[in-house]
């Protein structure tokens, strides 16, 4: 990493995280420029209002004559015009968890928040205890958290709070992107096996889990789900400190007496009664690592409770879009078929006695893929009507690997719900909206735009 910086180039700049780290630099009064395949609103208006000139689309011409450093973003492989000629022109780069790292997490105290569900949620939460009892965290957050109103923030104080996501960094860089973020207290919410197209199998993912735990220090912490028997052979040689959260006996912070009916989840940790307007057994267990996490940084159950009761949740998580003729139309990015099933039992007990709709759209690199084939089935035994949407880019992968959608229907109406299998955004509307009744719940799962199909479904159902 260059010791100044002076000229920066970003490669996949209107990510998320990669426009609030190129903002941040620009903000140092580094010269920073980017480019991306779709540079559109709103990402390319804030990009410019920060200062910063983004080209749409890859060639070499948009690179300065001689940055001192270019980011290579995640989506970026080889082949591309201006990946290739950093390489050919020997430009130093590096991977934006890298220049993360360097620039904005060393020397801070990183509270790193893992696992394959429950990220978003937890760190948002986290992020949200702290600010508001005055900490001024940085954080960086997969996700859009209502009470921030962006994903991520630079800030002045001591600490960082970070969604450790296990994909890959870069092309140039296979390992997970949590190994960058320098973990003095890590958060493991759980883990199974996703990523498909990066990871052969749970082995694989747990040896990655492993890497990141070995680089929590001797005086950090790190909190484990105790209920989850996948974690137990990952933090078993941990140098640093382990604490277990969860609900059963192998928890050493438990949480009892849960509540969970409606839109408020209730549950009880050492006596002292917490509420958190997020609904199910899942978001119980997000909120109980933050309980942990939050005392062990200093602050007591009351500032804890102060801050549940002023969070407003995150997009894209059991978001209610709208209601019309009592037609609730709720947007989830659940992807995984544990997401899928816990999402629904939670709407379960937030909405009782209200018949369920599952539309689900299969686009991840591993829902694709037939791996899944019999979790998906029990996923959505949840619900009382699901559809099924064209699987995403189906025709990309060997035939031996693909999702069997007319299988995963079959075998869920074998299951009780009924189940469609409909090949676009139109046609799902049009079914749903002619056979949906007063008082039905329908929760669109994708972790995409999905056609804006949550606008279009409530528009037909106005109609």
């Amino acid at each position: 990493m260059p010791s100044e910086l002076k000229s920066v180039h970003f490669i996949g700049v209107c990510g998320t995280a990669m426009a609030a780290v190129a903002s941040a630099l620009r903000a140092r009064n580094v010269n920073v420029t980017g480019s991306d395949q779709n540079a559109y609103p709103p990402m390319s208006t804030f990009l410019s209002d920060c200062g910063i000139d983004v080209r749409t689309g890859y060639r070499e011409e948009n690179l300065p004559p001689n940055p001192d450093l270019v980011v290579i973003g995640n989506a970026i492989s080889r082949g591309n015009p201006e990946a290739e000629a950093v390489l050919e022109r020997r430009i130093p780069y590096c991977s934006l968890p890298e220049l993360l790292k360097s620039e904005f997490i060393r020397g801070k105290r990183s509270i790193v928040i893992t696992g394959t569900h429950g990220k978003t949620t937890t760190t948002s939460l986290m992020a949200w205890v702290f600010e508001k009892n005055g900490r001024d965290p940085s954080y960086l957050i997969g996700g859009l958290p209502t009470n921030f109103g962006n994903g991520a923030r630079f800030t002045g104080s001591d600490w960082f709070i970070a969604e450790g996501d296990e994909y890959d960094t870069a092309f140039f860089d296979k390992r997970s992107k949590f190994v960058h973020y320098l973990p003095e207290i890590a958060i493991i919410n759980n883990i199974e096996f996703d990523h498909a197209d990066i990871f052969e199998h749970l082995g694989a993912v747990q040896a990655s889990f492993r890497q990141f735990v070995n680089l929590i220090p001797r005086n950090g912490l790190l909190l484990a789900n105790g209920d989850d028997p996948n974690i137990t052979a990952v933090i078993e040689r941990a140098f640093a400190p382990v604490a277990r959260f969860g609900f059963g006996p192998n928890s050493d912070i438990r949480a009892v007496d849960l509540d969970v009916a409606g839109d408020c989840s209730k549950f009880t940790v050492d006596k002292t009664r917490f509420q958190v307007a997020l609904p199910g057994e899942l978001n119980v267990r997000n909120a109980l690592a933050v309980v942990a996490c939050a005392r062990h940084c200093g602050l007591d159950d009351a500032q804890i409770q102060t801050a549940f009761d002023t969070f407003q949740g995150i997009r894209r998580r059991m978001e209610i879009r709208g209601t019309v003729r009592e037609i609730t139309v709720i947007d989830d990015f659940g992807h995984h078929p544990t997401a899928v099933r816990e999402t629904l039992r939670a709407l379960r007990t937030r909405f009782p006695g209200r018949r369920l709709w599952a539309i689900f759209e299969p686009r991840s690199n591993t829902t694709r893929r037939n791996v899944f084939q019999e979790a998906l089935v029990e996923a959505f035994s949840g619900a009382d009507q699901v559809v099924i949407a064209q699987v995403a880019r189906l025709e990309l992968l060997p035939e031996s690997q693909r999702l069997d959608p007319e299988r995963l229907i079959r075998e869920i109406r074998s299951a009780g719900p009924g189940a469609e299998y409909l090949p676009d955004v139109e046609s799902i509307v049009e079914h749903v909206g002619r056979l949906a009744q007063p008082g039905d719940v329908v929760c669109v799962f994708s972790n995409g735009g999905f056609g804006d199909i949550h606008t279009k479904l409530l528009e037909r159902l106005a109609g």
